[in-house]
């Protein structure tokens, strides 16, 4: 017997339903985030956006321990990946075909409500205090920016992941693209049996 077969159809319809909505063409790469606690919310908001998995790009700091208090539901539906290399990382990306967005305040950085984010797109978050490094912003085919009116230009980076996140998802969800699942029929039947015994 399938794992599926033991759970209640309640469970069921709503492991079905989340695993048609996840967006594979969405990625969300943390680079050098030093707080734990700032991972594990951008680890919740991608479960909740239906992002499926995390790229860990860390180069400088050590791969962080997520906090299983604050993350624990999330880290069980969404995947993570660790890169040590960043050439290496954006060449496996592209490869993937991915569209790499970092973000960063600079003269070439477009606003956040311009950029087309239902394409397939990897969205690179920097480090708390220094941002995303050089050598991502060499390798980026895009730069965000999110507006802002206040006295005070910077956002915590969980906070800022998410507004993008729901930007993304606000123009996914016009464009049905959380109506269709992105698998084929075979890979969703698979992945939710892999939920299924969760």
């Amino acid at each position: 017997m399938k794992s599926k077969d033991f759970i209640t159809p309640e469970r069921l319809a709503k492991i079905t339903a989340a695993v048609k909505a996840r967006q594979f063409s969405l990625r969300v790469v943390l680079e050098n985030i030093h707080d734990p606690h700032n991972v594990s919310a951008i680890f919740r908001t991608c479960d909740a956006v239906g992002v499926p998995k995390v790229t860990l790009l860390y180069t400088v700091e050590s791969f962080p321990k997520i906090s299983k208090t604050s993350s624990a539901s999330s880290r069980k539906w969404v995947d993570h990946e660790k890169c040590d290399n960043t050439e290496e990382c954006f060449r496996k990306l592209k490869k993937e075909g991915f569209k790499i967005i970092a973000t960063a305040l600079n003269e070439k950085a477009k606003n956040l409500y311009d950029l087309d984010l239902t394409q397939k797109v990897a969205i690179v978050m920097g480090n708390e205090h220094r941002g995303v490094s050089d050598e991502v912003l060499k390798h980026a085919d895009e730069i965000l920016y999110i507006p802002m009116r206040g006295m005070i230009q910077s956002l915590n980076v969980s906070v800022a992941t998410a507004v993008i996140l729901y930007e993304a998802q606000r123009q996914r969800a016009l464009k049905g693209m959380y109506s269709k699942s992105e698998l084929s029929e075979d890979d969703l039947e698979k992945m939710i049996e892999e939920w299924a015994a969760k």
